[in-house]
């Protein structure tokens, strides 16, 4: 027996087999038309780019997670993007050059040196839009609102809004005098709800430092969280201004018919960790990752020369179009005999317009797939059922 084990794929790398390959398509088709109604223009990142450009700013963050290899041309480091949302900033801010507002959406392959999902998922597939130069509200609410009608589209089910602030959690624990490095190890404590860790480490702190880090870990939970978010820390400056952008957002969510749970949630921040503003993400209740997250990001573009304000969100593609129930396409498969003829060329062709499948009988043999095939009667090609045997 020959070696079985030069056919297997690296652990997070997987390739997508003709249903699900399928499914991926017509999500990408559905999501990327339904932000072209929205005024968003598709762009085409590239797949590789100089570290010098693709790690830095945005992408910094993405240093360790990023796959690197040597140019053989230039001698220079050369990365496979493991996030395109960097590269979109880019685009925004060199490529296009735009003054006032820009929007823009994309898809395509990630690649990651490691998992950091569950189950592994070391080279996703990115669906994403973005607004750039505008530092209002408006924007955030129209992005929470072009993602909630792609969950509409898709028909969706089950899905949890999870949105916060990463600006509160800033100022309350600025508002503590707790330094950098403290903020750094609360902040990782509180994302990942590690509570009994966190118990430890205040003991460290003083009374009113202890106070205010126990409050903070308790806003999270439904609707009621940005009252008692009010009750307790609306005295700190600028905690009023947050909570009125997370309530701004949330609007949106009553409005819209996409019946989805909502979960506040103000200790942590999704994503890396260039988000400024309000931050979101979509759950599954079959799926243990999220399936997009996004939020604002402002001072996009500095390291490019043009600071903007931006706020977007990425879509996993491949775990959205799991769950997504797409219309299926009424098309009928038909197989066609291996004929040259000028009448045979044309019914081909006519079918394909009207947007059947139409399958060459190469071989003799018909497609499996095929429900229904040409036949010549009397000079004249028509469809008909395929006779079992």
């Amino acid at each position: 027996m020959g070696d079985t084990t030069r056919w297997l794929l690296p652990n997070g790398i997987d390739e997508l087999l003709p249903e699900q390959a399928g499914r991926v398509e017509g999500c990408r088709r559905l999501l990327l038309d339904t932000c072209a109604t929205w005024g968003y223009e598709y762009v085409v990142p590239p797949l590789v780019e100089f570290t010098d450009s693709l790690l830095v700013g945005l992408g910094a963050d993405l240093e360790v997670l990023s796959c690197k290899f040597a140019d053989r041309e230039t001698g220079r480091t050369l990365a496979v993007r493991a996030d395109i949302t960097p590269q979109v900033a880019r685009i925004d801010a060199h490529s296009l050059g735009r003054a006032g507002v820009s929007r823009l959406c994309y898809a395509g392959s990630t690649l990651k040196s490691v998992a950091n999902t569950i189950p592994a998922d070391r080279s996703p597939v990115q669906l994403g839009a973005e607004i750039f130069g505008c530092a209002g509200i408006d924007a955030d609410i129209e992005i929470v609102e072009l993602v909630l009608s792609l969950v509409d589209k898709s028909h969706l089910s089950e899905i949890t809004f999870d949105i916060g602030h990463v600006g509160f959690c800033q100022l309350v624990l600025d508002s503590a005098g707790l330094n950098a490095e403290q903020q750094e190890e609360i902040l990782a404590l509180l994302a990942r709800k590690a509570n009994s860790e966190l118990d430890k480490l205040l003991t460290g702190l003083d009374r009113d430092q202890q106070l205010k880090v126990s409050q903070l870990a308790s806003m999270h939970g439904g609707a009621d969280v940005l009252s008692r978010a009010k009750d307790v820390f609306g005295d700190l400056a600028g905690v009023n201004d947050v909570i009125g952008d997370v309530e701004a957002v949330l609007s949106c969510c009553k409005r819209a018919d996409s019946g989805i749970s909502v979960y506040i949630d103000l200790t942590e921040a999704h994503g890396y960790r260039y988000h400024s503003g309000v931050v979101f993400a979509l759950y599954a209740r079959e799926l243990g990752a999220a399936i997009a997250k996004g939020g604002r990001y402002d001072g996009v573009g500095e390291v490019f020369g043009r600071k903007r304000p931006a706020t977007g969100f990425a879509i996993d593609l491949k775990a959205w179009s799991s769950l997504a129930h797409l219309v299926q396409s009424q098309a009928t498969c038909i197989s066609s005999p291996v004929d040259a003829c000028l009448g045979l060329v044309r019914k081909e062709s006519e079918l394909r317009t009207e947007g059947h499948v139409v399958v060459k009988a190469v071989g003799g043999e018909i497609d499996v797939r095929c429900s229904h095939q040409l036949v010549n009667r009397e000079s004249e090609w028509l469809v008909e059922p395929v006779e079992s045997n």
